[in-house]
């Protein structure tokens, strides 16, 4: 009955601009949406066949749908951010940033001040902001305060009140740090201009102040005023350096914004620059919650317009790395090359490195979810059907053909789980053949673990190409594990991924961590198995050369050793040596076999 008025009142929705509103039994408002074809967007939640699951948990909880018709779908971007910023729906996409960042503030005044607050009122005043760094904040006050001798009082210095008051300076005036507006010791166009200088500043424009500092400093030097001229020198030099401190991009590249996103199954980092007179002015990264397996296009979407209302961006021109729809007033670029695409760079590399800082942060404070997000990539990027947290790698080891060794280890969500780890002696496999012997060891691994009704793995690796997968796959054949079990084989040489029946190998980023655990799964197993091929080698070195000693047991070879440490000090000590520790009868018998020419 539900699902039958819902699908009614679809049909009376109109193919216009709008925000979406799904409402659940309670009247809560669980998901908001904008669409540039409300009836089209709408209708496609209640398809039959839908690919999330999430989103069929979405659709099941639906008991009311309202909607918004705006004049355009930029009005509809910025109607959905703010609803979702104030009704905080379950379904939505957590903005994970509630911060107050830190404004500065021109004072809508008589000789205005300029000062800091987190709180914005309607009196009129400008803002500039936010910062979402109280450092830079700090930086650029302390620079206007070196440039511009302004007031911090709070005195009323309207016309009025300076005609009916009678102020006196205060210690600032007399320390140079302001030049008396109070007593009128500085005209009103005066104090303007600096405030003009300030707010180029604050806009990222530096050429203005410069030149209008230079032009001073050239009449001072005219003059002969060689001391003022000096003290405009250093200003301009303290622009100028604290100009080479921003990141400076292009001078052609002016008022616009860069934005860029790297995600995972279950967050998405996004960071954001704002570019002004050829510098970068405001960078801000900020983190993702997905809750409907959103696609990056939406991530980006949502966040640009959310970053850009609350940075009161003002530009024309956003650098994307994906071609999504702002509204008519926006216009999107994906640059391929040149500066822009350079700067796009930038801004993906800051997201990378957001991204790296917080999920380093996240394995020291919370190993639970990181755990899960990784297993959760590893399946994404492997294309299994379950996150592999229990994962066994085999490896074989022999020099041309002896003493024939194979390992298997084992990961446990994504780390060693030691005392799983099997060693195998090849049984029934002669000479060097790696196919043979990898066919053996995961028959006899995995008919163990079916026998004794052990935990199977979700996912098996196997060092090697094309022909050690293939070969690991007909022990699981003929086990009945083919469907069970996921296997792949990774090659040495470029690191490529193969999988059974697929000529076309996988080639995972350099980079990204599935590729990582994969490189140290097979690199345990080989370490483990070559550990286990030097003993049974140096045994059998031992063995070849002690044991056809006629007369000489093993118990006489295990006391030859503990002596002597090794066979070569066995070969050189005297019969007199050989003596103390075996006796007269059985040192010479070995003498004379290690020593015939003498």
């Amino acid at each position: 009955m539900r699902q039958e008025a819902l699908k009614l009142h679809i049909k009376t929705l109109p193919q216009s601009p709008g925000v979406y509103q799904y409402y659940d039994e309670n009247g809560r408002i669980i998901y908001v949406g904008k669409a540039k074809n409300l009836k089209k967007r709408v209708a496609s939640y209640f398809r039959k066949n839908l690919d999330s699951r999430k989103t069929q948990n979405l659709v099941r909880n639906i008991h009311e749908i309202k909607h918004i018709v705006v004049p355009t779908e930029s009005d509809a971007l910025i109607l959905e951010n703010t609803l979702i910023k104030e009704h905080q729906p379950r379904y939505n996409i957590l903005l994970r940033d509630d911060k107050t960042y830190p404004w500065i503030c021109i004072k809508k005044e008589a000789y205005p001040r300029v000062f800091t607050t987190r709180k914005i009122l309607k009196d009129g005043s400008e803002y500039f902001g936010p910062f979402t760094n109280i450092k830079t904040v700090r930086l650029l006050m302390n620079l206007i305060h070196e440039l511009y001798p302004l007031r911090n009082c709070n005195y009323d210095l309207s016309e009025k009140a300076l005609a009916d008051r009678e102020y006196k300076v205060c210690l600032e005036y007399h320390i140079g740090n302001c030049l008396g507006p109070c007593v009128r010791a500085q005209s009103p166009s005066d104090y303007d201009i600096q405030i003009g200088d300030i707010r180029a500043l604050l806009k990222g424009n530096f050429g203005e102040p410069i030149s209008r500092f230079k032009t001073k400093m050239e009449s001072a030097a005219e003059m002969l005023q060689f001391e003022e001229a000096q003290r405009l020198k250093d200003k301009i030099e303290l622009l100028e350096q604290y100009q080479s401190k921003s990141a400076v991009v292009s001078a052609s590249i002016s008022e616009i914004d860069v934005c860029s996103l790297v995600s995972d199954e279950q967050t998405a980092f996004v960071n954001y620059l704002q570019v002004s007179y050829g510098s970068v002015v405001r960078f801000h990264n900020m983190e993702i919650k997905k809750k409907l397996d959103e696609t990056d296009e939406e991530l980006l979407r949502i966040a640009v317009v959310e970053l850009r209302q609350r940075f009161n961006s003002k530009s024309k021109e956003v650098l994307l790395p994906l071609a999504i729809d702002l509204g008519e007033n926006v216009k999107v670029l994906v640059p391929q090359k040149g500066e822009k695409k350079k700067l796009l760079d930038l801004s993906l590399r800051n997201a990378k490195q957001g991204r790296l800082e917080q999920l380093k942060h996240i394995q020291i404070t919370d190993p639970n979810r990181h755990t899960e997000r990784l297993m959760n990539q590893m399946k994404k990027d492997l294309r299994l059907s379950e996150p592999p947290r229990h994962i066994e790698c085999f490896d074989n080891s022999n020099i041309q053909g002896s003493n024939p060794v194979a390992a298997c280890v084992v990961f446990k969500n994504g780390k060693p789980a030691k005392k799983e780890y099997r060693h195998y002696g090849i049984k029934t496999v002669e000479g060097a053949n790696d196919f043979a012997s990898m066919e053996e060891v995961v028959f006899r691994r995995y008919k163990r673990l079916l026998n004794e009704g052990k935990e199977l793995p979700q996912l098996v690796v196997v060092d090697g190409g094309k022909g050690q997968l293939s070969a690991a796959l007909k022990s699981l054949d003929v086990l009945g594990l083919r469907q069970k079990i996921a296997i792949v084989g990774i090659a040495k040489r470029l690191e490529e991924i193969y999988y059974p029946n697929d000529p076309i190998p996988l080639y995972l980023d350099k980079r990204s961590e599935t590729l990582r655990i994969i490189q140290q799964l097979r690199n345990e197993a080989h370490r483990f198995g070559v550990r286990l091929h030097r003993d049974k080698r140096s045994k059998s070195a031992v063995q070849s050369h002690l044991d056809q000693i006629p007369g000489i047991g093993e118990k006489t070879i295990i006391k030859l050793l503990q002596t002597f440490k090794s066979v070569k000090r066995v070969s050189a000590a005297s019969e007199a040596e050989l003596e103390s520790v075996v006796g007269v009868s059985k040192a010479k018998q070995i003498f004379i076999y290690l020593h015939p020419n003498s």
